[in-house]
Parts: structure tokens; C-alpha cells; sequence
């Protein structure tokens, strides 16, 4: 009976390629993710999902580079809700009339791809739907590693200002934060996220990267600064159990084993009950006899 040592996918370029490219975006999400819950705009995240398939399919469709359909409609329409909406921080109305519209947009593009071109690539779409994180080649998964860098970098220089501005608008508009620039581009951000999540865990599941670090590490934590650390700690932690379990047992496809452990994390944080904190009581004066 062989038994695998835990250093032996190391050694696997394909793996070292998903955790290099993996990891880099798990902890670019985890950083978007931790504003997007705070900012109430996960309704946000979810359409750039169904975004990101419409644009890769529309790069299919149209003999173009999937990654590249991925990041420019992903972008593209997330600034696009931020146009639309009130100091770049769009409603749900506007979130679902897009919503809608792109849908449309990817029955159309799904339906020209299938019928000229899904001869030439048949399993396109279906890693766009569901990711393929093993699949990456040393190159992709370089330029995913920067790409999530880089929103890293973003996010950190960008994190106290955006704080300000999520937590109190006006004042922060008061005292000359650029609100509306900031809305634009965390929101760009989001949507290289979005993009650099479909190759990892597919259109279909980038909401739960984005979303369920973010929301375990604000249940355990209310302190801003550490609950942003956490986020993008528990991201990449979970994307480093999803390729580990995915790689011991075969079977299982690297997106579910992801988000298996993403939804353990999750549920876990309910169960764990933060410190209430007591108010500090002042010791009375003692009064004379």
C-alpha cells in the first residue's frame, strides 16, 4: 500500500503552478471580500460571477483570449455599477437591471460558441463554469500570482481611507477623501478578483471566495485591521485545504474541495463566540463614616 507524504504534491509542477496562482488570488479575495461584506455589496460580487462567464464565453465566441474576456468585462462592468450608482456605490435596482441584461448577454454568446466554435475547445465552458486550478500552465499562473499581487498592494495603501469612507460617507467626504475615486476603484478591484476567482473555482463559485472568508473572519472578529487579515488568511488557508484534498483523493474536484472548506470555516464561526466586553466600572469614592 503506497502512502503519500504530504511533501509529495510539491514536487507536481501542475500542483506547484495551482498554489503559486491559488494562492495569490485566494488572498487578493479575501482583502475584496472583507470590504465587500462591509460594504453590503455581495449582491455586487454575485453578478460580476454571472459577468464573468458572459465575458468569457463572449472571448470564445469571438475567437479571443478567455482570460482576457474575463478581466476586461469583469472590470468593465463593475465600474459600470459604480457609474450607475450613488458615489460609485451601486444599488440593488441598478445591480439587478445589469444583472438581467447580462444574462441575456451570456445565452447568446453560449449559444454562438456552441454552434461555431465549441469544436475547437469543447471543456471551455464548462471551466469557466466550475474552474481549473490544476489546469494552470506555468505562465497563467505567474500572471495570476502578479494580477492577485497587485490587488493585494492595492488594497492595503487603499484599506484605511476605504475604511473611512464605508464606515461614515459624509464625514470622510468632509474631510477630503475621494469618496467617489475610492468607490471606482475598489470596485475595479473587485472585478480583477472576480476574474482571477473564475480560473480557480469557476464563475459558478468566485461568490464564496469572495464572500464566506470575509463573513467568518467579521463574526469573529469586530477590530477592522485584524478582521481584514483574517480574511485573506482564512481564504488562503482554505484554498491550501482544497488543493491538498483535491490532489489525496482524485476524484474530487479542486473548486468543491475549496469551497468544502470554505463552508466548514464558515459554519464553524458560528460556533465560536467572540468575548463580550465588559464595560469598564469605575471603583465608587469611598464616603466617609
Amino acid at each position: 500500500m503506497t502512502v503519500l507524504s504530504a511533501s509529495a504534491p510539491l514536487t507536481q509542477p501542475f500542483f506547484q503552478h495551482a498554489l503559486l496562482g491559488g494562492t495569490l488570488i485566494a488572498a487578493a479575495c479575501g482583502l475584496v471580500g472583507y470590504f465587500l461584506v462591509l460594504r453590503a455589496q455581495v449582491f455586487t460580487a454575485d453578478a460580476l460571477s454571472h459577468v464573468a462567464f458572459t465575458g468569457a464565453m463572449a472571448a470564445l465566441a469571438l475567437g479571443g483570449d478567455l482570460r482576457l474576456g474575463l478581466l476586461a468585462a469583469t472590470v468593465a462592468i463593475a465600474v459600470l455599477f459604480g457609474t450607475l450608482g450613488r458615489r460609485a456605490r451601486p444599488d440593488d435596482v441598478v445591480i439587478g437591471s445589469v444583472f438581467s441584461w447580462i444574462l441575456g448577454l451570456g445565452a447568446f454568446f453560449v449559444t454562438l460558441y456552441t454552434t461555431s466554435r465549441s469544436t475547437a475547445d469543447g471543456t471551455a465552458g464548462v471551466s469557466v463554469l466550475f474552474g481549473s486550478v490544476f489546469g494552470l500552465s506555468e505562465g497563467q499562473a505567474t500572471t495570476a500570482a502578479l494580477l492577485g499581487a497587485g490587488v493585494c498592494l492595492a488594497m492595503l495603501l487603499a484599506a484605511r481611507p476605504l475604511l473611512f469612507a464605508t464606515i461614515d460617507e459624509a464625514v470622510a467626504s468632509a474631510r477630503g477623501v475621494p469618496v467617489r475615486l475610492l468607490g471606482y476603484g475598489f470596485l475595479a478591484l473587485a472585478g480583477v478578483s472576480a476574474a482571477e476567482a473564475t480560473q480557480a473555482v469557476g464563475s459558478l463559485l468566485l461568490l464564496g471566495l469572495l464572500a464566506a472568508p470575509a463573513g467568518a473572519a467579521i463574526r469573529l472578529t469586530d477590530r477592522p485591521y485584524p478582521a481584514l487579515a483574517l480574511s485573506a488568511g482564512l481564504a488562503v488557508a482554505e484554498m491550501w485545504a482544497g488543493l491538498f484534498a483535491s490532489y489525496a483523493v482524485p476524484r474530487m474536484p479542486p473548486s468543491f474541495a475549496i469551497m468544502a472548506a470554505a463552508t466548514v470555516v464558515y459554519a464553524a464561526a458560528f460556533l465560536i463566540r467572540r468575548p463580550a466586553r465588559r464595560p469598564r466600572i469605575r471603583p465608587a469614592a469611598p464616603t466617609g463614616a
